[in-house]
Order: structure tokens, then C-alpha cells, then sequence
């Protein structure tokens, strides 16, 4: 991996991990102390970061974190639900073995981490299982506008769970109830995803 990749990836994580908190101005030696690297790859990680709405970089202020707006939030999610519940009305009878596989094995896994309330591996693994299912309905489109935002969902999603960590029980009930409707080419499926990331949405508000 180049060193540029490596300060984006560095700089990204330590923002959904909220070490660089929302509203948080940062100078560009805080980076290079943080890091160990030189300006070069770090100053390539900030035009990439901040093209992608983590932060703005200025000569004046310096480098700020951005926050996503509840108004941003809730208009991601309305387009998650749409997406989503799309993918499972596409998938729900035609879904093979090899897929179903995948997606128990995800579901293990994320059993594992709720039994710990490993609230940070748990996002990973929900936002995994969230992509599954999109590549299954095989549309290139869909799959990279979730892609998109994932990261940003996923700083946010950890926030919330942060302040609650058991709330990923009720969330991975979810994704049993949705697997055992795929694993029985049910259409109710996309009323299952509907509703799972409608009470995501909520939670956010709480």
C-alpha cells in the first residue's frame, strides 16, 4: 500500500473513531506527529478525505472535522431504505446456496461480537452484511452509492451504539429475521429490510 493510502486510511479511521471529534480543528503537524509521516501523503489523504466530506482544509483555520447534519442523515437513510428494500424485492427468489453461505457466515461472526458488545466490530459486520446482499441483486449502481456512504454510516452508527451498546442484540435479531426470510425465498424479505433500517434511522434521534 502507498504511504498516501496509508494516511487516508489512518486519517479516515481515526475520524469515524471519533480521536478527531466533529467541530475539532486540526494543524497539519498534529498529522505528521500522529503519523510519523512526512506533508507529502498526508497532504494527497486530505484532498481525497475532503472530497469526500470529512474535513476542509483551509491556510487560515487549518483542518477542520467535519459532522454529517441531521438533515444528511436522515436523507442518506430514506435512500438506504429505498436501495435496500429493492435489493431484497430482487434477490428473495432466486438467491442461491453460495449466498445464503455467505451470509451465515457473516451472521456467526456478528454473533460472536454481540456476545462481547463489541460495538466497532459489529458496525464492521453490519455494514458487510448490508453489501452482501447488495452485490447478490447485482446492481453495480446501488452497490457503489452504498459504498459511498458507508463510512460516514459507520462513524455515525458507532456513536450511537457507543452511548448504547446493546442495542446491537435487537440488530442482529434483525438480520436473523432477514436471513431466515431469504433462506426462504420470502418476499416479506424487503418488508423485514424496511423495517430494520427504518428503526436505524430512529435510534439516530434518541
Amino acid at each position: 500500500m502507498l504511504l498516501k493510502d496509508v494516511a487516508y486510511e489512518s486519517i479516515k479511521e481515526k475520524i469515524i473513531d471519533e480521536q478527531y471529534k466533529p467541530g475539532e480543528v486540526l494543524s497539519e503537524r498534529t498529522l505528521i506527529n500522529d503519523l510519523g509521516m512526512s506533508k507529502t501523503p498526508i497532504k494527497s489523504a486530505l484532498t481525497r478525505l475532503e472530497a469526500e466530506g470529512f474535513l476542509s482544509v483551509t491556510s487560515k483555520q487549518g483542518i477542520l472535522i467535519y459532522d454529517l447534519s441531521a438533515e444528511k442523515i436522515n436523507n442518506i437513510y430514506n435512500l438506504r431504505i429505498a436501495l435496500e428494500t429493492f435489493n431484497c424485492e430482487q434477490i428473495y427468489d432466486r438467491i442461491n446456496e453460495k449466498q445464503l453461505e455467505q451470509l451465515q457466515k457473516n451472521i456467526e461472526r456478528t454473533k460472536e461480537v454481540v456476545n462481547n458488545l463489541d460495538v466497532k466490530a459489529f458496525a464492521n459486520l453490519d455494514h458487510e452484511f448490508h453489501l452482501l446482499i447488495s452485490e447478490m441483486a447485482d446492481n453495480q449502481e446501488i452497490t457503489r452509492i452504498l459504498l459511498n456512504y458507508q463510512d460516514h454510516l459507520r462513524r455515525i452508527t458507532l456513536r450511537h451504539l457507543r452511548k448504547e451498546p446493546k442495542r446491537v442484540q435487537k440488530f442482529y435479531e434483525d438480520h436473523l429475521k432477514l436471513f431466515d426470510a431469504l433462506s426462504h425465498y420470502k418476499q416479506e424479505s424487503a418488508d423485514i429490510m424496511r423495517e430494520h433500517l427504518q428503526e436505524s434511522k430512529s435510534m439516530l434521534y434518541k
